[in-house]
């Protein structure tokens, strides 16, 4: 059997009860939230890449041993212009909208020069972000979707640009004990200079909004800006790493072309293709303090590798460590154009390129008077390297823990302490998962939950109530199933074990998605 991750979606709105097998767990009360593409033609159009399809929500609810499930389609600006035109008119990343082909050269002309600098969608169809008390969908643009977590109702639009100029944002960001969030978007060529700036964003209202119906975003602060190496090509990135003292940013060589960007609709072409990749240059690793927003004096570097997701990151006795999942060059992206993704998903791919699950080590001390071409890596329990060059830069080396691994999840109450735990999805010969693993970073040993005719999700840890152990939980994964006669279900997984513990079978159509976020109940 095979299963085709670009056929439309159909929603399930109203919220039904599964049927449990197995037994979820008393302790477990929250809802899993999960997000990714769900719609890929309107009318006679269709989008080129997966990543642009119109986002659909699910939701699976957990209360005393029993789960229920509803999904929607975001009701983005994005996707009421789309619908009501019955047609693609807003452009995504991988698929550049156009005027009605009746028109002729020169309305084309003038709805170029109203896209210059674009305007980008709102199709949140990538994660969910936590700012204040609020949920957000979202995806990489200046816009994200206020929703409502219990019924998926789809609220208020928010542009980051009203409350910090950044025109690009990530979609993971990170949360303190106090529930502060904290974020990191690009600012291009404001007021003639391009960087990445790194934001805060408070868990409690202002005073005087108290009571308000006020974004969070309000009361954002920029904690630390970092200069683009060019101003006109930024690096594109996915996510970041954070510790009790430090962000970690790499600014790595695949690179947005702005100006390129700016001319895209005239000439035509996506911007995706303004994406570029820079084998030739190096991938400069950003240590940023958190409380002054300084960079620290030593530079590092690696080689030209391209990064979507951040594992962990942690310090130890005068290093920082952190773990990331690495490949070598830019075909993943291209491998999710509708075009290359066959319906035979399963089979090996033999233009992929299997990504490495690295560690990196940043020593902290002073590197004066060390020597040119001695490793200030002085821990004993990593091979990873940082060695001293004569521009007195640190040429830091990863060690590879594992390969074929990526979508890493580890138990969040950990995050930016050491770690020895990480779940996440196979993907040894294709893009698309049929395994979903447990890691263990000292051992080294993997051990893994498949089943026949069926697609895992990217597993959610969620750690037991006062758990005595970093894996003391359980791991939550939403699994697409096309066994004969069974419908998709939510998988629960012992987080010790990785042995099946209890599963609910939704009776609806679950989608491939990208990435989901727990909330928990009193």
């Amino acid at each position: 059997m095979t299963t085709n991750f670009t056929v439309n979606a159909v929603e399930s709105p109203e919220e039904h009860r599964a049927e449990v097998k197995g037994t979820i767990p008393s302790w477990l009360q929250g809802t899993l939230l999960r997000n990714g593409p769900g719609i890929f033609s309107v009318g006679d159009t269709s989008y080129q890449h997966w990543f642009d399809g119109m986002a659909i929500m699910h939701s699976f609810t957990f209360k005393d041993g029993e789960v229920s499930h509803r999904s929607k389609f975001l009701r983005s600006d994005t996707y009421n212009a789309n619908m009501a035109a019955n047609r693609i008119v807003v452009s995504e990343m991988g698929t550049m909208a156009y005027p009605d082909p009746s028109k002729n050269f020169i309305v084309k002309a003038i709805t170029f020069l109203n896209h210059t600098m674009p305007d980008f969608t709102d199709n949140g169809a990538s994660n969910f972000i936590k700012y204040g008390n609020d949920i957000y969908a979202t995806s990489e643009t200046n816009y994200i979707r206020m929703i409502d977590p219990v019924t998926l109702e789809t609220k208020d639009k928010v542009d980051y640009m009203k409350y910090l100029p950044v025109n690009l944002a990530s979609s993971h960001p990170h949360y303190d004990k106090e529930g502060n969030a904290y974020n990191m978007g690009t600012s291009i060529a404001e007021k003639g200079k391009t960087k990445y700036m790194l934001f805060k964003v408070p868990a409690a209202a202002a005073a005087k909004d108290q009571g308000k119906n006020t974004p969070a975003l309000k009361n954002v602060e920029v904690i630390a800006s970092v200069p683009c190496r060019s101003m006109l090509t930024p690096s594109y990135y996915h996510s970041f790493a954070m510790t009790d003292n430090y962000f970690i940013f790499l600014e790595q060589p695949f690179k947005l072309d702005i100006l390129k960007m700016a001319t895209a609709y005239m000439r035509g072409v996506n911007w995706a293709s303004c994406l570029k990749f820079c084998p030739e240059e190096s991938t400069l690793i950003h240590l940023i303090n958190r409380k002054t927003g300084k960079e620290v004096e030593t530079k590092f570097h690696t080689g030209s590798i391209i990064i979507y997701h951040h594992v962990n990151a942690y310090e130890e006795d005068d290093h920082v460590v952190f773990d990331v999942i690495a490949y070598k060059d830019n075909h993943l992206y291209d491998m999710f154009y509708l075009s290359k993704l066959k319906e035979n998903t399963g089979k090996p791919d033999e233009n992929y390129s299997k990504p490495n699950y690295n560690r990196y080590v940043l020593p902290l001390i002073s590197d004066k008077g060390i020597a040119v071409g001695e490793d200030l890596v002085k821990l004993p329990n990593t091979r990873a390297t940082a060695v001293k060059e004569k521009e007195g830069k640190l040429l830091c080396q990863p060690e590879v823990l594992c390969e074929g691994f990526e979508l890493p999840r580890i138990n969040y109450d950990i995050n930016g302490k050491r770690h020895r735990f990480v779940y996440g999805n196979c993907v040894e010969h294709s893009v698309v998962s049929k395994q979903i693993a447990k890691f263990d970073t000292e051992s080294k040993e993997m051990v893994f939950w498949t089943e026949e005719n069926c697609w895992p999700s990217e597993p959610v840890f969620v750690p037991r109530p006062n758990g005595e152990s970093e894996d003391d939980g359980v791991v939550l994964s939403s699994v697409i199933n096309t066994n004969p006669g069974q419908s998709c279900y939510l998988l629960v997984l012992d987080g010790k074990t990785f042995k099946e513990v209890g599963r609910a079978y939704v009776g609806a159509k679950l989608q491939k998605d990208m990435h989901g976020y727990f909330i928990p109940h009193a």
